[in-house]
This record gives structure tokens, sequence and C-alpha cells, in this order.
């Protein structure tokens, strides 16, 4: 089942945002990894952090959980769009070494195209190099 959300990110290298969207469906986690420019290299730092994010959602397994991938408008739309499944594909590993099922995870690779900061701005670009990984809990 596709699930539509809208992403709220502050400002840090890495966030979790527990987010509700209603009573009557249940909230999602967000964490975000960030790449240099031009990257698609997750550090250990941000796995170690990801593998603690993971292990505070009870029975994480059971959960669906969507991979989005983006970048900042440098480069070509090609580029971009190579560089955010790189990035996408990336994290799916770290998630599978982890110990999860790549059958439960959907990915959606946006390129540029999906920008949520000001690509005019060096933070702005800095903030969109990333994958979201968005879990959600199952469906009662």
């Amino acid at each position: 089942m596709k699930r539509m959300l809208t992403l709220l990110l502050f400002l840090g290298i890495s966030q979790v945002i527990f987010a509700q969207q209603d009573e009557k469906k249940p909230a999602y986690k967000i964490f975000s990894i960030y790449f240099g420019g031009g990257s698609h290299y997750i550090d250990q730092e941000q796995i170690d952090n990801l593998y603690k994010f993971l292990d505070e959602i009870p029975e994480v397994d059971s959960h669906e959980i969507s991979i989005h991938g983006h970048t900042d408008n440098i480069g070509g739309l090609q580029y971009n769009q190579w560089l955010s499944q790189m990035r996408s594909q990336n994290s799916i590993q770290v998630l599978m070494d982890k110990g999860l099922r790549s059958e439960m995870m959907s990915v959606h690779d946006f390129g540029q195209l999906n920008p949520l900061f000001d690509n005019n701005t060096w933070e702005g670009r800095q903030k969109n190099r990333r994958v979201d990984i968005i879990v959600w809990p199952p469906i009662q």
C-alpha cells in the first residue's frame, strides 16, 4: 500500500522525526542520512546512528520502510537521478546488513526534482543531499 506523507525536517546532521498524522493513522518515524556533494558513501557514524534509531523501534522487522533518495541541483538531471539511486542502494545495503529484509522496503528516487530546501544556498543544497528512511508501523 502506497502511503502519502509530508516530510518535516529540522536543522542538523542526523535527525529523527516522530510524527502523528491523525488519530486513526499510525505514527511514522524518519531518519535522514546525509551525503557530501557527489558522494554516495555512508560513514560509520551515520550507520551507528541509524542502527540506534532502528533498535529503538519495537519489532522493526514487521514494519514497512520507504527509502527516499535526494540530491541537490549541482550536476545534470541524469547524473543526479543516478546519484540518488546509488544513495538509496547503499542505504538498502546498510539496512540489510542490520538484518532487515529487502521485501519490506520500497524505494523512491527523486534526484534533484523534489527539494525540500533552497538549492540556491549552500546550506539548502547540503540538506537536500540525503536519503530519508521512513519507518511505517504495521497496519492493525
